[in-house]
Formats: C-alpha cells, sequence, structure tokens
C-alpha cells in the first residue's frame, strides 16, 4: 500500500512539474482555440444577421422599383451600397436602381450605380451585365469611346456575343461602317440561335454590308 501510495505521489509530481512547465503553454491554447471558436460562431451570426436586413432593403428598393418611387429607390440603394457593401444584394440592388434611373431618363445616376457595381461587385456575371448597361448608358450620352473602353472589360464568354453587338452599335453611330460590320459578323456566332437577338443583329449586319458595298 506504501509503495502504491508512493507511486502515485511520483505520478504526482511529475504531473506538478509538466504543468509548470507547459501550463501556460496549454492555457493560452485553449484559450486560442476557444476565441476561434467564438469568433466563428460570432462572424456566422453578423452574417446572418446581415443578410436577412439587406434582403429585406433589397426586396422594399425591388418593390419600390415596380410602383416607380424614384426616391425610395434611391434611399434603399444608397443604403444597401453603405451598410451591406459585402453582401450580394448591393450590387444587385445597384443594377435595379440603374434601371429604374435610366428608365426615368436620369442618366448620371444610372452610370453611377453602374460604375459602383463594375468596381465592387465579387462577381463575374454582374460585372458583365454593368458593363453591357453602362456601355449603353454612354452610347446615349454620346460618349463613345467612353462606352467602347466599358466593353473592353473583362467579360465572360456568355456575355461575348452581346458585347460585340453593342461594339457594333457604337462603331455604327461613329460612322465606322466596316468596324461595325466587322462586330456584327464576330457577334453572330456567339449569339443564342434561339434568341431574337441573333435575328436582330443580323439584320444590323445585312444593313451596313449594303452600306459598305454601296461606298465600294
Amino acid at each position: 500500500m506504501a509503495a502504491y501510495d508512493l507511486d502515485e505521489q511520483e505520478k504526482l509530481g511529475d504531473l506538478k512539474a509538466w504543468w509548470s512547465r507547459y501550463g501556460n503553454y496549454v492555457t493560452g491554447a485553449i484559450t486560442v482555440v476557444a476565441l476561434v471558436i467564438a469568433a466563428n460562431q460570432g462572424w456566422k451570426w453578423y452574417s446572418s444577421k446581415q443578410a436577412n436586413e439587406a434582403s429585406t432593403l433589397y426586396f422594399a428598393l425591388s418593390d419600390a422599383v415596380t410602383k416607380n418611387e424614384a426616391a425610395k429607390v434611391k434611399d434603399a440603394s444608397a443604403q444597401l451600397i453603405e451598410k451591406f457593401a459585402g453582401t450580394g444584394y448591393a450590387p444587385r440592388g445597384a443594377l435595379l436602381a440603374a434601371k429604374s434611373a435610366f428608365d426615368a431618363g436620369d442618366l448620371p445616376t444610372a452610370k453611377a450605380q453602374l460604375e459602383w457595381v463594375v468596381a465592387n461587385s465579387k462577381e463575374d456575371e454582374l460585372k458583365g451585365i454593368a458593363r453591357l448597361r453602362l456601355a449603353a448608358v454612354l452610347l446615349d450620352q454620346k460618349q463613345y469611346d467612353a462606352a467602347l473602353a466599358a466593353l473592353d472589360g473583362k467579360h465572360s464568354e456568355a456575355f461575348a456575343g452581346l458585347f460585340l453587338d453593342m461594339k457594333g452599335d457604337i462603331y455604327n453611330l461613329q460612322g465606322k461602317i466596316a468596324d461595325a460590320k466587322t462586330a456584327y459578323e464576330a457577334a453572330l456566332p456567339k449569339l443564342d440561335s434561339k434568341g431574337s437577338q441573333k435575328q436582330y443583329t443580323q439584320l444590323k449586319l445585312d444593313a451596313v454590308s449594303a452600306a459598305v458595298g454601296a461606298a465600294k
């Protein structure tokens, strides 16, 4: 029994010595793990809260667009950009606000919203849509070089046909008929064969081709 007690005392002494040497490291490691877990849970809660608030604001913006309430559209969009820029709702809200502004003839506001999407969205598809619409706004403002520059930005292959078609329109308005013809020709094979856009582009190509032929 005494031998057993002695053995237990030795083990206890070893444990105390080990804890004396490494206890601070263990405590620190446990604290760090606890903080990481707490931070992770806190971030999930914060992200969920942000997403819920942003979605509520986005649907309010969408409703305002439907009702043509321009002031509410601007306010909701501004709040999305200011408070929830990191969510997916902010660029989508900006695209809706840009369309609303464009339809109302407020081109400066439409341009600003689209430029924000191009500069801040994390989704290439949304950036592509914004670049295309930005080019349309600039085209309407007769800022042809700026419109072409917007179309030269990075975009996915899915938008290639539409980008080239828009370039054809810009060249056509600039009087660069040969360049317009080249752009329309390049656009055709990249457009959906079942969509109406391809037929429209073909009509434009036929028109500029006739103009090029007449100029020779």
